[in-house]
């Protein structure tokens, strides 16, 4: 996969603390951003899926009356 160089500036606390979580983990610094990065969006997806779990749970009843008005008869009466 191609890489692409950042530059970002950043307080030097953050700087050391990354280096240090970096090293921890057996990864570059680079490496370790994409980590998070990559984790960060996944929990995002995850967050999304669950609350679309949660709204259909709630609302499915909704949803099952609609689709059944639709295909009683004489619905789509023209």
């Amino acid at each position: 996969m191609a890489k692409t160089q950042l530059g970002a500036r950043v307080d030097n606390e953050v700087v050391e603390l990354a280096k240090a979580r970096a090293k921890d983990h057996g990864l570059s610094l680079g490496d370790y951003i994409a980590h998070l990065v990559r984790e960060d969006v996944d929990g995002l997806r995850a967050r999304g899926l669950d609350a679309a779990r949660r709204f259909l749970d709630e609302h499915q009843a909704l949803f099952d009356e609609a689709e059944d008005a639709d295909t009683a008869p004489g619905a789509h009466a023209a």
